[in-house]
């Protein structure tokens, strides 16, 4: 489990830590500098984070991972490039070992592969002071063994130091590939490691994997936000999803629906736009509605929570997501028209959605209530709490400055909306659900940051059964004693989804197999 001093990407720490220093007079009066007192600062904190244990167990690792990302010869890494410069000099042999990433292209018109942009990183990066001991070659396809010697000779790296990473069905096969190479071995022998025991426990890795590429039944996740033209400003979420399919034994399929082509403007501006997206909400099995800033689409956000609560399909909402699905209870539910949020309308005459007392309206930059925080269950019974093993509580990460108004919660749950989840003092909302919906749940928090491909995240889960008409089977098994991610057994029989009822009354058809949507068997899922 990494904490917050795990990330090293704040340089702003780094240099406010330097410049206290200096304020207290430990320099002695020196000009302060980026090296050696920057890089210094900079070393001095990974010795402090290697220490501090991550696996739950007594003392500190054996190996620290570092990461540092970025392209050779950025400006902004270049005092992380010094300072491990430094650091790897300074601790020695044996006790450093760095892996280079690089890209091996291949032209496709004579499906060469070309090692120019290999050798010249490396030249880059020895010419900063750092000296690869293993090469991981990015590639469509194996590097072939005169590639290999080409890169040894140019690059001063063993042979069987260079691994190739190349285009497999799955990402969870990206172990096992690096295990058939031998990468632990090449590690363990730079590090002096090689009394340590060599052959890796990559067991539920295998099975996983294995899993992933006989999976056939298609689970279908309308994901409805404002940045779908990038898929990966909603990364984590994507990934959440992927670890839940898989856990729940089925394919994933992500339809992406821009919030603002839901709207009635887009109707207008673009009916071919505004028919395809609700063709898309319409056709899926689920919804998810993913956390955002700005009210740039978000119209189209409560009409996605409004189709999902009237037409029982299975809704997830994270952070803005929750926000809205209270705001759409408001105005639908209460008969409250004028419902919204003061991050939209400051004057608004229903403000169901407020900034957060404490927080700041002047400063933007880590006013933010961040990190993680407990939930309270309130309703021992719900759907929320059962997926996480009936416990009291669940510490999950945060990252926002609106809140439910409190002073309107009991209105909320008189009409059929319940808070089953609040902070320690009961007045910040947490949790959602409306009970007589088969999953309609909102949380304020954002529960993709702990889903991991071992253990996914119980939210997610519940969307994924229920939207796959395993939800009772998952529950049964929560409430019997097992806490997700528990072994469950799923069919992996064919589902048929019942037809969802529109605001019209009509049936609305079901999507067959993939027609919205392109299959990547990556370990991405979908991309319509």
């Amino acid at each position: 489990k990494l904490l917050r001093p795990n990330n090293l990407s704040q340089k702003a720490r780094d240099n406010r830590s330097v410049i206290d220093k200096e304020r207290k007079g430990e320099y002695l009066g020196k000009t302060v500098q980026v090296v050696p007192h920057i890089t210094n600062a900079i070393q001095d904190w990974i010795e402090r984070v290697a220490m501090i244990p991550v696996d739950g167990m007594d003392g500190p690792a054996d190996v620290c991972v570092i990461e540092l990302g970025g392209t050779i010869g950025d400006i902004e890494s270049m005092p992380f490039i010094e300072a491990l410069g430094q650091f790897s000099y300074r601790v020695g042999p044996g006790n450093f070992c760095l892996v280079h990433v690089s890209l091996v292209p291949v032209l496709n018109v004579v499906g060469e592969q070309k090692t120019k942009p290999t050798q010249h990183s490396v030249r880059g990066l020895r010419g900063l002071g750092l000296t690869p001991n293993i090469l991981a070659c990015r590639s469509t396809k194996e590097l072939e063994e005169n590639v290999k010697e080409k890169l040894s000779q140019f690059c001063h790296v063993p042979a069987a130091n260079i691994v190739t990473l190349y285009d497999v069905s799955n990402i969870w096969r990206i172990p096992l590939l690096l295990r058939d190479q031998k990468a632990h071995e090449a590690i363990l022998k730079v590090l002096n490691l090689e009394s340590f025991p060599r052959e890796p426990k990559l067991d539920e890795w295998v099975a996983r994997a294995t899993m992933f590429d006989t999976l056939q039944d298609i689970v279908r996740i309308a994901m409805v936000g404002k940045y779908t033209g990038l898929s990966d400003s909603y990364l984590s979420v994507l990934k959440a999803l992927l670890h839940a399919s898989v856990y729940c034994h089925r394919k994933l399929v992500v339809d992406w629906v821009a919030s603002t082509d839901l709207e009635d403007s887009t109707k207008i501006e673009a009916p071919d736009a505004y028919k395809a997206a609700w063709n898309l909400l319409k056709s899926a099995d689920g919804i998810l509605v993913p956390g955002g800033f700005g009210d740039r689409g978000v119209q189209g956000k409560i009409l996605a929570a409004k189709y999902a609560r009237e037409n029982n399909v299975p809704y997830l909402g994270i952070c803005l997501g929750m926000q809205m699905a209270v705001v759409e209870f408001a105005r639908h539910v209460m008969n409250l028209p004028h419902a919204n949020s003061t991050e939209f309308d400051p004057n608004a005459k229903t403000p169901c959605v407020i900034f957060m007392p404490e927080g700041s309206k002047t400063h933007m930059g880590g006013t933010m209530r961040l990190g993680s925080r407990r939930t309270f269950f309130k309703v021992a019974d719900c759907k929320s709490a059962k997926l996480y093993g009936n416990a009291d509580y669940v510490d999950e990460r945060h990252r926002h400055r609106y809140e439910v108004n409190p002073d309107m919660v009991p209105e909320f749950e008189n009409a059929g909306l319940k808070f089953v989840g609040k902070d320690e003092s009961d007045r910040r909302m947490e949790i959602i659900e409306i009970p007589n919906h088969q999953y309609f749940i909102g949380a304020q928090f954002h529960p993709e940051f702990k889903s991991r491909p071992a253990k996914p995240s119980p939210l997610f889960v519940g969307l994924i059964a229920a939207s796959s008409g395993q939800l009772d089977k998952v529950l049964q098994g929560c409430s019997n004693g097992h806490v997700i991610p528990g072994k469950h057994q799923f069919s992996n029989g064919p589902y048929t989804p019942a037809a969802h009822q529109n605001t019209n009354g009509h049936a609305k058809k079901l999507a067959n197999g993939v027609a919205n949507g392109t299959y990547y068997p990556n370990g991405n899922g979908v991309h319509a």
